[in-house]
């Protein structure tokens, strides 16, 4: 195969030779090159005036897959109908069934072409023949495209109801006229770019073509416009997430009642958690009134709070409606997970993933490792007889992916998870075990209030978004990542570990 400095020796000796290349198509064949190699060189050749350039338009109808479907069956859909309509008529539900989804196909076109009427004298509709006999167009159009025995023109009206039948298609090209150039020779010089200190001496600069100065040119991009690392490794979050089959849940409210927030996920109403000193209450509104839930489900929480059920004994308190009404910043994206889940039992339940990435409020005291405001990445699947054997593969293949490869687990408690468990990912940087997330099955005392059938289980995950940031970006300390005095150095820079899908 030539290379592009013999293809350009060929372009021009053949112009000096017979005045023009006639077609550039026709000599990337006989070279054996693919056209578009050679409409590489065509315009570096024109860019020095070596050779002037015009195109040529081309264009070629094709036959599509489906057109080549009824080319082996012999015959088109509309003409296969035509040929099965009997003297007396039939109907089309008898025509479906002898012809199946050709029927369809062909007593749309057989209409159009006034070679069939629908008769509604006996009561009953029966498609009748209103001609005698009928030529198949279409097919035979389909049979000279499929040999290219017929030269059909771009703008063919017959060969374009094809193409609206999405049964052929256009094919189009160009292909380029070739003749001298302002300089044309038969090998090209290439222009100096620069005066150098050597032709001044010696003289050699009057004999030198210099390549002129484009004062039009763009000059560099100036560097700006970095995504933040949250938000980028947010983006490899939904990429996994998306990649391994999983729904994004509406994540869209900030302020959560505490029946969403902790009341259905079976956590205690005189759990630290709720204390200010862990919690953003509102003071305005500072309720959302228990009319407001479901009353049905609002009772069954109530109940398994105070005396249990589903193998549970409860907590044996007395619940009150005050507290689950009371409004917070959410504490967690649980509080949406607990909303998908009771929607999902009310719905008919069905297998599910869900995933959500959003922001977080605890009135934690900040410091390397924590933020009063941070971002949650939730993600659960609901499925029959799930076990924890599944909770720890679907974590192996989840981090793996986001790149974090050396995972730990440990045995931890959470009121609305059992079995539940801590994971922690090594950060080869900083040299040392982090902390990244949270993880369990989700209690039968949250779940068979909701409604999900006995045997359905839920495993679930958490974790910030910003401490597997951290570990890729090689962070220590969580104030330099988020907040008002991040460095746009670190904002520019690359991920030390690459994220992976």
């Amino acid at each position: 195969m030539p290379s592009p400095a013999d293809l350009e020796s060929i372009i021009l000796h053949t112009i000096a030779s017979s005045g023009e290349v006639a077609d550039s198509g026709k000599l990337a064949a006989d070279q054996g090159v693919d056209h578009n190699v050679l409409v590489g060189v065509i315009k570096s050749l024109s860019a020095d005036e070596l050779i002037s350039e015009s195109t040529t338009p081309n264009s070629k109808w094709d036959l599509t897959e489906e057109g080549k479907a009824i080319l082996a069956t012999g015959a088109s859909p509309e003409f296969q109908l035509f040929n099965a309509i009997p003297a007396d008529g039939i109907s089309l539900n008898q025509l479906k069934t002898q012809l199946g989804q050709v029927a369809d196909v062909g007593f749309r076109f057989a209409m159009q072409n006034k070679w069939i009427a629908i008769d509604k004298s006996s009561g009953e509709s029966t498609i009748q023949r209103k001609v005698d006999s009928v030529e198949d167009k279409a097919f035979n159009l389909l049979r000279d495209i499929g040999a290219a025995s017929r030269d059909l023109a771009a703008d063919d009206k017959e060969a374009i109801a094809l193409a609206k039948r999405k049964v052929a298609n256009l094919t189009s090209w160009k292909t380029f006229k070739l003749t001298k150039g302002a300089n044309f020779a038969l090998e090209r010089k290439k222009a100096a770019t620069d005066l150098t200190s050597d032709m001044i001496t010696k003289g050699t600069w009057r004999q030198e073509t210099f390549k002129p100065y484009n004062f039009a040119a763009l000059g560099r991009p100036p560097s700006g416009g970095h995504l933040h690392p949250l938000l980028k490794v947010r983006t490899q979050f939904r990429k996994i997430f998306t990649a391994m089959g999983f729904e994004e849940m509406p994540t869209n409210n900030y302020v959560e009642s505490s029946f969403w927030n902790f009341d259905v996920l079976f956590q205690p109403q005189q759990h630290p958690a709720r204390d200010a000193h862990d919690t953003f209450f509102l003071l305005n509104p500072a309720s959302t009134p228990a009319s407001s839930f479901p009353p049905d489900y609002l009772q069954r929480v109530k109940t398994t709070h105070e005396s249990g059920g589903f193998g549970s004994t409860g907590y044996g308190y007395a619940w009150q409606e005050a507290e689950a009404e009371k409004n917070l910043l959410r504490t967690h994206t649980t509080a949406v997970s607990s909303r998908m889940l009771y929607k999902l039992a009310q719905e008919g339940f069905r297998p599910a993933k869900y995933f959500s990435v959003d922001r977080v409020f605890r009135n934690e005291a900040i410091d390397r490792t924590h933020l009063a405001e941070f971002h949650q990445i939730e993600g659960l699947v609901c499925d029959h007889g799930l076990t924890l054997g599944d909770l720890l593969g679907t974590l192996e293949l989840f981090f793996t992916r986001l790149g974090l490869k050396k995972l730990r687990f440990k045995p931890a408690y959470n009121p609305y998870t059992e079995p539940s468990m801590e994971i922690f990912s090594y950060s080869e940087e900083l040299g040392k075990w982090m902390e990244v997330g949270n993880s369990g099955m989700f209690r039968p005392e949250m779940l068979r209030p909701m409604g999900l059938p006995e045997g359905v289980n839920v495993i679930a995950w958490g974790l910030s978004l910003e401490r597997p940031t951290m570990i890729l970006y090689g962070i220590d300390n969580i104030r330099d990542l988020f907040g008002h005095k991040v460095s746009l150095g670190m904002v520019r820079k690359n991920p030390i570990c690459r994220l992976g899908l």
